[in-house]
C-alpha cells in the first residue's frame, strides 16, 4: 500500500509550466503575425505615398499640356480619365486600409483577413502601376507632339517675319513710286493745262471770238445752230468752215505737245429738253446728241486729225448749262463742247 501510494504521488505531476510554455509560444506566434502585418502596413503606406507623388507629377504635366495645346485635348482626355481612375482606386485602397486598421484594432483574429487584403491590395497596386505607365507614355507622346508643333510655329514665325519685312520694303517702294507718279502726273497736268490754254487762245484767234462760240470753264463751246440745222446731225457749210479751222488748230497743236503726253480732244454733244417727235431719223435726244458728236469727230478725222486723239460722247438733255425752262436756256443748252484732256 505504501508502494502504491508513492506511485500515485509521482503520477500527480505539475502541468502548469507546460501550459505556460504553450501559452508563450502562442503569444510569440501572435506577436510575429502582428509584426508581419505592421511591416506590410508600412510597405503599403510607402507604396501609397509614392503613388500620390506620381499622381501629383501627372497632374502638373497634364495641366501644362492643357494650357499649351487646346488641339490635343482629345488625346489628353484619355490620360485624364486614367488619372481619374487612379484617384478612384487610391480612394478605394485608402478606404480598405482604414477598414483593415479597424480590424487590427479588434484583435489578432483579423490577421489572416489582413494578409488576404494585403495580397489583394498589392495586386491592385500592380495594376495601377501599369495604368500609370500607360498614362506616362501618353504624356510623353504629347510632349513630343508639342515640341514638333513648337518647331513648326517657330518656322512659321520666321517665315512671317521675312514676309513682313518684304511687305515693309515693298510698301516703301510703292510709296516712293506713288510720290514720283503723283509728281509726274502733276507735271503732265500742268503741261496739258498750258497746252490747253494755248489751244483755246488759238481757237479764239482763229474763230474771231464769235458770240455763239465761247469758252466755258475748261471747254470750248459751239452752239448747235452754228454747225447743224434743227434736228439734224449733218454739218452745214458754215459749220464746216469753222470745223476746218478747228482741225488745222488741232494738227498744229499736235506738233507741239510732247508724244509722252497721252492727250485726247473730247467732243460732247448736248441738246435742249424738247423731246423729238419720233417720226424723224432720231428717236430721242440721246441719239441726236451722240450723232452730232460723231459727225464732228468724223469731219475732223477727214481733215487730218488722228483718230486716236478724238473721243465722241452724247449727253442728250441731261447736262444743261442753264436749268431754267426758258427759250434762252434751251438755246444755250444746244451745243457741242470740245475739251482737251488726258486719255
Amino acid at each position: 500500500m505504501a508502494l502504491a501510494r508513492g506511485r500515485r504521488e509521482r503520477r500527480t505531476i505539475d502541468y502548469w509550466p507546460g501550459f505556460v510554455d504553450a501559452l508563450s509560444t502562442l503569444l510569440l506566434a501572435i506577436m510575429f503575425l502582428l509584426s508581419v502585418f505592421v511591416l506590410a502596413q508600412f510597405l503599403l503606406s510607402r507604396e501609397i505615398s509614392g503613388k500620390d507623388e506620381v499622381l501629383d507629377r501627372l497632374n502638373s504635366q497634364i495641366n501644362e499640356l492643357t494650357q499649351l495645346l487646346a488641339l490635343e485635348r482629345s488625346n489628353t482626355q484619355d490620360a485624364e480619365d486614367s488619372l481619374a481612375g487612379l484617384r478612384a482606386s487610391l480612394e478605394s485602397i485608402q478606404s480598405e486600409r482604414d477598414r483593415l486598421q479597424q480590424l487590427l484594432d479588434r484583435g489578432a483574429g483579423a490577421g489572416a483577413v489582413a494578409d488576404q487584403k494585403i495580397g489583394e491590395l498589392s495586386g491592385q497596386l500592380e495594376s495601377e502601376k501599369q495604368i500609370s505607365q500607360r498614362a506616362l507614355s501618353q504624356v510623353e507622346l504629347l510632349n513630343q507632339q508639342i515640341a514638333a508643333l513648337r518647331k513648326q510655329i517657330g518656322a512659321l514665325e520666321a517665315a512671317l517675319e521675312v514676309s513682313e519685312q518684304r511687305d515693309r520694303e515693298s510698301n516703301t517702294k510703292i510709296a516712293d513710286l506713288g510720290r514720283r507718279l503723283n509728281v509726274a502726273l502733276a507735271q503732265r497736268v500742268q503741261e496739258l493745262n498750258r497746252y490747253r490754254s494755248d489751244f483755246f487762245g488759238r481757237l479764239r484767234e482763229i474763230l474771231s471770238d464769235r458770240e455763239n462760240i465761247r469758252i466755258v470753264g475748261d471747254r470750248f463751246v459751239f452752239q448747235s445752230e452754228v454747225l447743224f440745222p434743227s434736228g439734224s446731225d449733218v454739218i452745214n457749210p458754215a459749220g464746216q468752215d469753222e470745223m476746218k479751222k478747228l482741225a488745222d488748230a488741232i494738227i498744229e497743236l499736235q506738233r507741239e505737245i510732247p508724244p509722252e503726253i497721252n492727250w485726247v480732244l473730247r467732243v460732247d454733244g448736248h441738246t435742249d429738253n424738247v423731246q423729238l417727235s419720233g417720226t424723224g431719223r432720231f428717236r430721242d435726244n440721246w441719239e441726236l446728241s451722240s450723232a452730232r458728236a460723231t459727225s464732228v469727230v468724223k469731219f475732223l478725222i477727214a481733215n487730218g486729225v488722228p483718230a486716236n486723239r478724238l473721243v465722241a460722247a452724247g449727253f442728250g438733255e441731261f447736262q444743261p448749262l442753264d436749268a431754267a425752262d426758258t427759250q434762252e436756256a434751251r438755246d444755250r443748252n444746244r451745243r457741242i463742247e470740245l475739251k482737251l484732256t488726258e486719255r
